[in-house]
């Protein structure tokens, strides 16, 4: 994958991966007549995601800030949740979703192509995130070097923020508009998205 369309790096889609963005503009989707339940509640997964790795910043920079009784119970039992349900989600779409909308426009292969990669890019996030977790939790238990492994978590957390963001939110600007686009070829192809 070209630099410029890597994760890491990535600030936005360029032009040509948005030519759907651009004729269905994210302030529309709702008031779209193909925009339909699955979407909607497709798009509740991605705000649920965003809220939970919201709230696991937010708990490891109190943390830092003053201990909390139930930190490591919350940080492990939410840090799992995210990761089991992060990990169903990209397979659905991967196995599912993305396979089925790919073939409705033929100028956004390479943006599948993209989102493909990101999956990819973001199991190594993952597996970053679920070891940094365990390292603070290790500590947690043995009330040795647990500062610096929240210290050194709340990074990785930040980080994985900014690539999720910045997945997410690209990858909505391909489906949606798809959807909106080809809603009734699709639910005439395979009875509904």
């Amino acid at each position: 994958m070209s630099d410029e369309l890597d994760l890491d790096i990535r600030t936005g889609l360029p032009a040509h991966l948005r030519v759907l963005a651009e004729k269905y503009p994210r302030a529309q989707w709702r008031g779209h007549r193909n925009f339909n339940d699955l979407t909607a509640f497709w798009l509740e997964r991605h705000l649920m995601f965003r809220k939970l790795l919201d709230k696991l910043v937010g708990d490891a920079q109190q943390q830092l800030d003053e201990a909390q009784p139930r930190y490591g119970a919350e940080l492990s039992r939410y840090t799992g949740f995210f990761l089991e349900q992060l990990h169903g989600h990209h397979m659905i779409e991967d196995h599912a979703y993305f396979p089925k909308f790919q073939v409705f426009d033929k100028r956004l292969l390479r943006a599948f192509e993209v989102l493909d990669a990101d999956h990819h890019a973001l199991d190594r996030h993952m597996q970053e995130l679920a070891d940094s977790t365990n390292s603070v939790l290790q500590a947690l238990g043995t009330g040795k070097g647990a500062h610096d492994s929240i210290g050194r978590l709340l990074s990785v957390q930040e980080r994985f923020h900014g690539f999720m963001e910045r997945h997410l939110s690209d990858e909505e600007e391909i489906i949606v508009p798809v959807v909106l686009e080809y809603g009734a070829e699709m639910d005439a192809d395979e009875g509904g998205v």
